[in-house]
């Protein structure tokens, strides 16, 4: 990472502290930049708007997504002050950023009380031995949706 990442990644970890001392919300910060400018910012927003998904990374790439107006951020780099959890982590691969740094590590999270290996376990798990009773039904009546996704000449690959 060069002199301009760092900036990033000290914007980033500055709206996490920020995020924090003001009352906000929790202890992340996120930026997303592309051609070398900031494109957007996110901070941690789950308890202040009631929300799991908000989280900094996320928030950070629903913004960008709404300032470019479209879903894919080709082009884009998300400095973060933490390692992602797994849910921005599959968010940054979904929105096909081009590279991730991030500051503090999961080990760093979790001894703070934010502790996700647990979700990266019950992933591994067979359905019905994860913890959120999980169970496949149906499947041959959902799968319309897939096959209606087929066959349908206007959709956007993603």
């Amino acid at each position: 990472m060069d002199q301009t990442g760092a900036e990033f990644m000290r914007m980033a970890i500055d709206l996490a502290v920020t995020n924090v001392t003001s009352g906000a919300g929790g202890p992340f910060g996120a930026v997303i930049v592309k051609d070398g400018a900031v494109l957007a910012t996110g901070v941690n927003r789950v308890t202040a708007g009631s929300d799991p998904t908000a989280h900094a990374e996320v928030m950070a790439i629903r913004a960008a997504a709404q300032l470019l107006g479209h879903f894919e951020l080709t082009g884009c780099t998300i400095y973060s002050s933490c390692e992602p959890c797994p849910m921005c982590l599959g968010a940054i691969y979904w929105a096909r950023l081009d590279a991730l740094y991030f500051g503090c590590t999961a080990k760093d999270a979790a001894a703070t009380g934010f502790d996700d290996a647990f979700i990266y376990e019950e992933i591994d798990r067979p359905f019905g031995e994860r913890r959120v009773k999980t169970e496949c039904v149906m499947r041959d009546e959902a799968a319309a949706s897939f096959k209606a996704w087929s066959e349908f000449t206007g959709r956007i690959e993603y």
